[in-house]
C-alpha cells in the first residue's frame, strides 16, 4: 500500500494539452454529442442500492446528454424501495425508501478490453458529501467476485482527496495500491470548477494514472496477484463505470450541496496501433 500527498503547486488553472496518443488507435469513445439519454449501444446502468451501504438509488433517469456533455446528477429526493422487506437483514432490502437518487453508467457486456490508453475530460464536484468516480472492474464471468475481479479507480474523489487506486484479493483482506492527493492544495472548489483530463496507460507490466499530465500513481500489475488463485487480474478484460455516489461512508451530505453533478466531455479508449 502506498500513500502519496501532493503539496506542490500544479498549473491546473491553465489549459492542459490533450493526451499524446501517438502510436495508439481509437477503439471506443463517447463524445456525448447527441442530446438525451446516453447511447444505449455503449452504456448500461446499475440499478437500486448497489454497494458500500451508500444512500443513493441508482437509476437511468439521472443521466442525460446536453450541450455536448454527459451530466450525471445526484439529487436529494425520496423514492420507494420496491424490494422493501422490514424483516430482512439485507441493507438493500430493509430500507423502505432511498433519500437520494443518482446514476451509475457501465459498459459491462457492451465494451470490455485488456490494455490500452483511457482518457476522460470532466468536471467533478469536490464539495463535502460528493463522491464521483470514473473506474474499472474486472469483467470475468462466473464465480469471480470483488476484489478478486480487480478494481481500478482512474478518478475518485473521496473526503477531500483525489484517489488513484487499484484493488485485488489479499491474503486476509483486500489488497490496495492507493494514493491520496488533497484537492485543497490545488485550490479546492476553484479546482473543481474547471475541467480536467484524466488518463490511464495500461500494459502487461503496469498502469500509470495521471491528471492533466501529472502522474498520480504507477501500479505494478506483476505484483498484484490474487492470493487464492495466484492469477494477475489486471491482465484480463475490464469494463468502465461512471457514477456519482454520496455520503463518503456515512459522512454528512449538506442540503446546500445538492444536486451534485459530474460533467463529462468525453471518454476515449485507445490501443496500440496494429494490435
Amino acid at each position: 500500500m502506498q500513500s502519496i500527498f501532493l503539496f506542490a503547486a500544479l498549473a491546473f488553472g491553465h489549459p492542459v494539452p490533450a493526451a499524446d496518443t501517438s502510436g495508439y488507435a481509437l477503439v471506443w469513445s463517447d463524445e456525448f454529442e447527441t442530446p438525451g439519454r446516453p447511447d444505449p449501444a455503449k452504456w448500461d446502468y446499475e440499478s437500486g442500492f448497489v454497494r458500500n451501504r451508500e444512500p443513493q438509488w441508482y437509476r437511468p433517469e439521472n443521466a442525460t446528454c446536453r450541450d455536448g456533455l454527459l451530466v450525471i446528477e445526484a439529487r436529494k429526493e425520496r423514492v420507494p424501495n420496491p424490494g422493501f422487506d422490514s424483516a430482512s437483514g439485507d441493507w438493500k432490502r430493509n430500507r423502505p425508501f432511498a433519500e437520494y437518487t443518482s446514476s451509475c453508467l457501465i459498459t459491462k457486456g457492451k465494451f470490455e478490453f485488456t490494455y490500452g490508453r483511457v482518457v476522460m475530460r470532466a468536471k467533478i464536484d469536490v464539495r463535502k458529501g460528493s463522491w464521483p468516480a470514473f473506474w474499472m472492474l474486472g469483467a470475468k464471468r462466473g464465480p469471480v467476485h470483488w476484489p478478486a475481479c480487480g478494481e481500478v479507480d482512474i478518478m475518485e474523489f473521496y473526503r477531500g482527496n483525489l484517489l488513484a487506486n487499484a484493488a485485488w484479493e489479499g491474503e486476509q483482506q483486500t489488497a490496495w495500491d492507493e494514493t491520496k492527493w488533497p484537492v485543497a492544495t490545488w485550490g479546492g472548489d476553484k479546482w473543481g470548477e474547471q475541467f480536467h483530463e484524466w488518463e490511464m496507460i495500461w500494459d502487461e507490466n503496469e498502469m500509470v494514472i495521471s491528471v492533466d499530465g501529472k502522474v498520480l500513481n504507477t501500479i505494478d500489475i506483476k505484483a498484484a496477484k490474487n492470493a487464492r488463485k495466484g492469477n494477475l487480474p489486471f491482465r484480463e478484460d475490464f469494463y468502465l463505470l461512471l457514477n456519482v455516489a454520496l455520503g463518503h461512508g456515512g459522512e454528512e451530505i449538506p442540503d446546500a450541496h445538492m444536486p451534485s453533478r459530474l460533467l463529462v466531455d468525453y471518454v476515449r479508449v485507445y490501443q496500440r496501433s496494429g494490435k
